[in-house]
């Protein structure tokens, strides 16, 4: 286990105190925590569980159990590639397999620079659209593996206006 830095005991000792530390805002300390920090390690959780006087593991149950949590660092960009049928059927996996390729990871995993974390989800619920990508709240619809190094380039611009 590593040791959180002040700043970070701090501020979950300020986010927990914030939810009067109820055990019952549990969902609401993760999110935010979740939402400042990018992602919730044990270490985390650990303070957490103490702040809000509940066991490590149901902590560690509602992270691993809701899809929302992660205890990796995503992306700046999280690209998610549609499973569902209508974008099976138009070739998605395709598409997943040239993100892969670009990106030099697998579903799941995060590129070393911090920018793209690539995933997959069940329906966008655009299934005119198949195959679909959606990149934060944009869509993009009818892709095809030879559109994925445009939509790759314009998020690493966009990572790089935000520096």
């Amino acid at each position: 286990m590593i040791a959180l830095s002040e700043t970070t005991n701090n501020f979950l000792y300020e986010l927990c105190k914030k939810y009067r530390n109820d055990a019952h805002e549990l969902i609401n300390v993760l999110h935010e925590a979740q939402e400042i920090l990018g992602y919730l390690p044990v270490e985390v959780q650990h303070k957490i569980a103490s702040e809000l006087n509940i066991p490590d593991a149901k902590v560690y149950g509602v992270v691993t159990f809701y899809s929302f949590f992660t205890m990796i660092p995503r992306g700046k960009f999280n690209i998610s590639i549609c499973m569902g049928t209508a974008c099976y059927v138009k070739g998605n996996e395709l598409i997943l397999d040239e993100f892969k390729r670009r990106l030099s990871i697998k579903v799941g995993e995060t590129t070393k620079d911090g920018i793209f974390t690539l995933s997959t989800l069940r329906c966008v619920g655009a299934c005119s659209l198949a195959p679909v990508v959606s990149i934060g709240d944009k869509v993009f619809g009818n892709v095809t593996p030879l559109q994925v190094k445009k939509i790759i380039d314009e998020y690493v611009e966009k990572a790089e206006e935000m520096h």
